[in-house]
């Protein structure tokens, strides 16, 4: 079991290059874009990405999931054709659904409540959403055969291109929020190509029927559920501008984008986790497996919480010129939402733990019911707390849909594929946690947020895990290892 953790380790370290880095860089986009464009431009720039995140689900309606499940399970021999049904039928359907949306460009754009200034975005979110969707299957065949460097290099050179354009076309060229649009496409348009020859190797020019009807079968239930999903993670963006205004929305975005390290290893760590338990399945000691990596997730995250809760505060508000800090000051309200963020993608992570079972039970018929009962919690939470706590009621109604969508898929996940997770120790963590945040936003209200004491909130949780006999030294150090791939 150690040894099957250990590879699961590995490949959570590979991909993570590229996913760490590119969160890592898009975390220093954050500061730099505070100093370029105000909060309003912000906002618009955050709403139209909102709106981007639920065109890209539309896109794809759950082809990538349905096309590593069947590859999963083909034979050698059955591959290519598998590769072929599931891209080819994703380039048809892609080609329809941008020639709509060009035609429909000017609904679109006051849909997305876009001023006339900026309506010629539309057209770079057209060609980003086509040639993002082309690579989707593509990325996923990668991830199925554990190309994990391959994968880690063209992410990785997509994140570097985007980054040196976005400096660019703001620096030299002046061209304010376009330069994100422009940027982005130009990294898009560059991974389809750096992943052709892939796709030519695989491609056989035909789709088979009786193979895409079982992929639609069984991809198409992740539609509803991945819309609902994804309402979860933005659509507070468009209920924060309706119920204040863009400079508010862009206050929030900051701080949201500061919550994005927890996001990241939920990412890094979903990348490897569902070839790994489609893999590992049938394997005696699965379950037992499954439980332990759990623990082991939960731990790592929380003390990856705790740490950045306590100081991203302290690392924003860092002078990098005389007067200026990391963070443009106008900026530094928004990160009162970031504990409650990270937060949030903490418990994301549990949901992603608990998706395997009804992923390899093939029960994802109950996903849209989990993602839709979140997606209700999110968007009434937004309604009730934003006009009494701003931007904090937006960050809680995010929390609140996470927990909802951990609590309904551990409820199903259980039913049909049951695994005797280590409950004690997972709920001392959680506990831990919850009570750190409660000291802690007692100390921000009440202005006792000092050095002294955010240490001690941070010696105080790491040594209640301690005296609850949540780890012991031994696993802390094999959690580090297993983590941090050292001395694998």
């Amino acid at each position: 079991m150690i040894k099957k953790i250990k590879e699961l380790g590995k490949d959570t370290a590979v991909y993570g290059i590229s996913t760490i880095v590119g969160r890592f860089l898009g975390f220093l986009l954050v500061p730099f874009y505070t100093h370029f464009i105000s909060r309003s431009d912000m906002g618009i720039y955050t709403n139209i990405y909102a709106y981007v995140a639920f065109l890209n689900i539309i896109y794809i309606y759950g082809m990538d999931a349905a096309f590593m499940k069947y590859s999963s399970l083909a034979a050698p021999e059955q591959k290519k054709q598998t590769f072929s049904t599931a891209y080819l039928f994703v380039v048809l359907s892609t080609l329809a659904l941008t020639a709509v949306l060009f035609l429909l460009r000017l609904p679109f754009v006051s849909l997305m409540a876009v001023p006339g200034l900026y309506g010629k975005l539309v057209y770079y979110v057209i060609f980003i959403l086509l040639f993002d969707t082309l690579t989707l299957i593509p990325f996923a065949n990668l991830r199925l055969e554990r190309k994990a460097k391959k994968f880690a290099v063209i992410r990785l050179a997509n994140i570097l291109l985007n980054l040196g354009l976005n400096l660019l076309f703001f620096i030299k060229f002046r061209m304010g929020i376009e330069a994100i649009f422009a940027a982005n496409l130009i990294a898009s348009a560059f991974s389809f190509l750096a992943l052709l020859p892939e796709i030519w190797r695989r491609l056989c020019f035909r789709i088979e029927g009786a193979q895409l009807r079982r992929m639609l079968y069984f991809g198409l239930p992740y539609l509803p559920a991945s819309l609902a999903s994804i309402m979860v993670q933005v659509i507070d963006r468009p209920i924060v501008l309706a119920l204040t205004d863009a400079d508010t929305l862009g206050l929030y975005q900051t701080g949201h984008k500061l919550g994005i390290f927890m996001m990241l290893v939920v990412s890094m760590f979903q990348y490897a986790w569902q070839p790994f338990f489609l893999n590992n399945a049938r394997e005696k000691n699965a379950k037992e497996m499954f439980a332990k990596i759990m623990t082991l997730f939960v731990l790592a995250s929380s003390l990856l919480w705790v740490v950045i809760s306590l100081f991203i505060d302290n690392a924003a508000r860092w002078e990098i010129a005389a007067g200026r800090s990391l963070i443009e000051k106008h900026f530094l309200p928004g990160l009162v939402v970031v504990p409650i963020i990270l937060l949030a993608y903490l418990f994301n992570g549990i949901y992603v733990n608990l998706q395997a079972g009804l992923y390899i039970e093939e029960k994802t018929k109950y996903f849209p019911l989990v993602t839709g009962a979140g997606a209700v919690v999110n968007v009434a939470v937004n309604l009730l707390l934003i006009p009494r706590l701003g931007i904090v009621g937006a960050a809680l109604a995010v929390l609140a849909s996470y927990m909802v969508m951990a609590a309904a898929i551990f409820i199903f996940a259980q039913k049909f594929y049951k695994i005797d997770y280590e409950y004690g120790k997972l709920l001392k963590i959680l506990g831990t946690i919850f009570a750190v945040a409660i000291l802690y936003y007692y100390g921000y209200y009440h202005g006792g947020l000092t050095i002294v004491y955010k240490g001690l909130l941070l010696l105080g949780f790491i040594g209640s895990l301690l005296i609850l006999r949540v780890v012991e030294k031994k696993e802390m150090v094999r959690l580090v290892k297993i983590f941090l791939h050292r001395g694998l």
